[in-house]
């Protein structure tokens, strides 16, 4: 991996779900690591052009706007044909983008079973496989983003939980397919946000922080700088593991 001068990373990214929350803090410190950015996006066109555009006024033509359907194999080859050609080359790719929703048993449709495993599980797969030849030429990286849900059970989500948690095992596996010239990492938040759609009011704020050591949220500026250090040459021994950033939750 090149660095460029003054120790900021070269090359180019692909960050899907990259234009809201979490996404979008990705983005913002691959950026500032010196990354160009390929913006995935499927809804959320007008956050993702507005990110772009205050990427591009730091630093010209740094960042591009990708719109494209995770749940369609044909989308996710040109998704990733579009981000190698953005800069003839391809470095990193980061597999954020994840629906989330309750599923309780006996509520689970195929509709919903296919959306939750479709975008957490085989999408990330599926746009591996897409970029690796381009990964391998760069001798890159893939980080996915799980959760700490993949490895704890979670009342009303068993879709999602199991989709995370056959992502951490496709991580251990792409990690041994694509060695030596690829690394593939996840990480695993737990706490970052509060929901946006305000599920979740003030008396529920207080008993989640109760479950959590460091009795705070971690912000998704936490998940960006697990990214960009798993994406780092100081992490350039590790490969097929998944970092916690949970604030300890996952210890109890």
């Amino acid at each position: 991996m090149d660095l460029r001068a003054g120790g900021a990373l070269a090359g180019t990214a692909l960050v899907t779900g990259g234009g809201r929350r979490v996404g979008a803090a990705i983005v913002r410190a691959l950026h500032r690591a010196g990354r160009n950015v390929a913006i995935h996006c499927h809804a959320s066109v007008d956050a993702a052009e507005e990110l772009a555009a205050e990427l591009n006024a730091a630093r010209r033509k740094s960042a591009v706007v990708l719109r494209a359907d995770l749940l369609s194999a044909k989308a996710l080859q040109r998704l990733a044909q579009r981000a190698q050609a953005a800069w003839g080359r391809l470095d990193l790719l980061v597999n954020n983008a994840s629906t989330y929703y309750e599923t309780p048993l006996g509520t689970i449709t195929e509709q919903a079973f296919e959306d939750l495993i479709g975008t957490n599980l085989k999408a990330p797969l599926l746009l591996s496989q897409a970029c690796a030849p381009a990964l391998r030429a760069a001798r890159g990286a893939i980080v996915n983003v799980s959760d700490l849900y993949a490895s704890r059970p979670l009342r009303g989500r068993a879709p999602y939980c199991a989709a995370k948690a056959g992502l951490e095992a496709a991580t251990r596996v792409l990690a041994l397919e694509l060695a030596p010239d690829v690394r593939v990492n996840a990480v695993a938040p737990s706490g970052i946000l509060w929901p946006s759609d305000g599920s979740v009011d003030k008396a529920g704020q207080r008993r989640h922080l109760e479950r959590v050591p460091l009795r705070r949220l971690g912000g998704a500026e936490s998940i960006a700088e697990a990214v960009v250090y798993l994406a780092s040459p100081g992490a350039a021994f590790i490969t097929g593991t998944t970092l916690a950033v949970d604030g300890g939750e996952g210890l109890l």
